[in-house]
């Protein structure tokens, strides 16, 4: 029973985390795409656009690994808050 309150905040949480893991490896190909614009003779018109995506990229990791973080002490609080309403039952 103590389990079905936190069902919903973990399935975000891996939910997020998959997005994550989404995102850098979209960035790590996106490094490889500039890197292989870089080292290709003459400037590549891509690389701005590259250099943009990575930075845009960036910022949604991040964001996504602080919701990750609120999302985990969300649960935790709701866990330990559960917890609590159990004991306070027993003790009754």
């Amino acid at each position: 029973m103590s389990k079905e309150p936190t069902k919903p905040s973990e399935s975000l949480v891996q939910q997020l985390l998959a997005e994550r893991r989404e995102l850098k490896v979209a960035v790590e190909r996106l490094r490889i795409d500039l890197t292989d614009a870089r080292s290709a003779a003459g400037p590549d018109p891509r690389v701005e656009e590259l250099q943009a995506e990575i930075e845009r990229l960036r910022y949604q990791l991040a964001s996504t690994r602080a919701e990750v973080k609120l999302m985990r002490e969300d649960r935790d609080e709701l866990r330990a808050g559960v917890e609590r309403a159990l004991e306070q039952m027993a003790n009754r």
